[in-house]
């Protein structure tokens, strides 16, 4: 852990006048509103009182599904709209830096956690989910007596670690769906790329899963147990589409993409080929889709802030907003996202916290990871761990440190021939992709007939370098100070053949120290 020390809460008190005419206010207002209005913040003063001064912290966590950084406005994004998670950055931390350990949902989260490396014990996959005899961080805080809330989708748990981990756990349907599903934008049968879906905001799931953790924000009273409420999204996931009033936000013509690139491994052009990716015009309206999508997602935060700001828990409650990872939304000619695909358009995605002892207005240079939010919490609730992990915690830099501005973040993905059951499309378990129509159909097709295309791949990054190491050899190396969107692979070039010795050096030492954990118990032998 970044820090060894752990900090205990005193009693406070907060006192919010008719708090039971605000939440039914916020609750109707909520549910027949359309995009938020922004509410100025209540309680920035607190982000300066010390830790060991305040009471026991509640935890939100609002997690997108696919949203990459360089996406959202605070992070550079010249037009997109964000403003609540711009708020959040102008309340809080931001850290600039934040990178995933794979580019694919479950893996990631089973990271985050964890606080281990997926390869550590083997969450490289969609189907090894966190087990019951793993430490978990919402075990954790579970069994330490927080109330666990989680809505939205399981990507995390295998089904016997939920009543473990979590006191409710529900995927609510949406309030208003709309009447069938939207159809095809370029008229391509497997499309990624829909209509608008004909409904309101209230026509989404994330909807539906954003108002139920409100209602048990503004349910929450002084005295109760504290919470920790999770809502991972759908959106801005694959398939792209959003709501008629969000979908047309952005046009194609204001779309910038990276082009191919010069030396990318060949799962690039075996992905535009399985996926007839070969439209520029629909590539860009990919990405005009899915910042659509994260306008949406950002609306959804909005409602979550405001209903924060305005119930009992609004002095003690931690916000954090962070993705699992991100999407290629047409750059390199690519959508979606791919098992061993490294790109900083896959692997850095926003974190941002806010709350009780976080600077405010504060960003944070060095490099972090995911799986950094797991001994964040421990610390911050004072739990003793109980096995070993990879992360750190984010405490000093909440307060204000800069962070470590030599640290190397890492990630590792990918399956071997030696694993079919790890790659999509494998035996009957993946009947519902290997349809012709399917939305993954091709994206599984291409694994089952070019499996090296998706092989063991490890990624190490520094702040102006980045190695990508392939078990097929189609490794990667870019200088980022020069060529920050990763065009030109340098890894033959010998240039740089003395730094990528130190780094591959470096990233087997990574490797050996990462590679598995001892229990913390010692088993009898009677």
């Amino acid at each position: 852990m970044g820090s060894s020390q752990f900090l205990v809460y005193g009693k406070q008190h907060c006192i919010l006048q008719d708090r039971k005419a605000v939440r039914e206010s916020l609750l109707h207002s909520f549910g027949n509103s359309g995009m938020m209005k922004i509410i100025k913040p209540t309680h920035s003063i607190l982000a300066f009182l010390p830790l060991k001064k305040r009471d026991s912290m509640n935890y939100i966590i609002f997690m997108p599904d696919e949203m990459r950084a360089e996406s959202v406005g605070c992070y550079g994004h010249p037009f997109v709209q964000t403003p609540n998670l711009d708020r959040l950055a102008q309340q809080g931390t931001l850290f600039e830096q934040c990178h995933v350990q794979n580019p694919v949902c479950s893996p990631c989260r089973c990271s985050f956690a964890t606080g281990q490396y997926p390869h550590t014990n083997g969450h490289r996959t969609l189907w090894n989910l966190v087990k019951p005899y793993e430490h978990n961080l919402f075990r954790y805080m579970k069994e330490a007596g927080y109330d666990v809330w989680v809505y939205g989708k399981n990507d995390l748990f295998a089904a016997d670690t939920i009543p473990l981990s979590a006191d409710v756990f529900v995927e609510k349907q949406a309030v208003h769906p709309p009447a069938e599903k939207p159809e095809s934008a370029t008229g391509n049968i497997d499309d990624f790329l829909l209509e608008p879906m004909h409904c309101g905001e209230d026509g989404v799931k994330d909807y539906a899963n954003v108002m139920a953790g409100i209602e048990k924000i503004l349910g929450w009273k002084p005295g109760d147990k504290p919470f920790v409420l999770f809502l991972p999204l759908l959106y801005p996931h694959c398939p792209y589409t959003a709501p008629e009033d969000y979908y047309h936000l952005y046009e194609e013509e204001q779309i910038s993409l990276r082009g191919i690139g010069e030396g990318k491994p060949e799962f690039h052009e075996l992905i535009r080929r399985y996926r007839s990716l070969n439209d520029p015009e629909a590539l860009r309206k990919v990405q005009a889709v899915y910042l659509s999508m994260i306008t949406y997602s950002d609306a959804l935060l909005g409602k979550l802030m405001d209903a924060l700001d305005h119930s009992a828990a609004a002095e003690n409650t931690l916000l954090i907003a962070v993705s699992d990872h991100g999407d290629y939304a047409g750059d390199y000619g690519l959508v979606e996202k791919w098992p061993d695909g490294f790109e900083d358009v896959l692997t850095h995605v926003p974190l941002i916290v806010r709350g009780p002892g976080v600077k405010a207005g504060h960003r944070v240079r060095g490099q972090v990871e995911l799986l950094d939010l797991m001994p964040t919490f421990l610390e911050s609730a004072g739990i003793e761990p109980q096995h070993t992990f990879f992360g750190k915690s984010l405490w000093p830099a909440l307060r204000g440190g800069n962070g470590d501005l030599e640290r190397v973040v890492y990630g590792d993905g990918g399956y071997d021939l030696h694993e079919p059951h790890c790659f999509e499309g494998w035996g009957t378990r993946d009947a519902d992709l290997m349809y012709p129509g399917g939305v993954y159909y091709h994206k599984a097709l291409q694994q089952q007939e070019h499996p090296l295309s998706v092989c063991r791949t490890t990624m190490m990054r520094t702040l102006d370098y980045k190695l990508i190491y392939r078990t097929s050899g189609e490794c990667e190396f870019y200088d980022l100070k020069k060529d920050p969107k990763e065009l030109e692979n340098v890894y033959d070039n010998e240039k740089y053949t003395k730094r990528i010795q130190q780094m591959q050096n470096k990233l087997l030492n990574w490797y050996v120290k990462t590679s598995d954990t001892v229990p913390m118990t010692s088993d009898s032998r009677e």
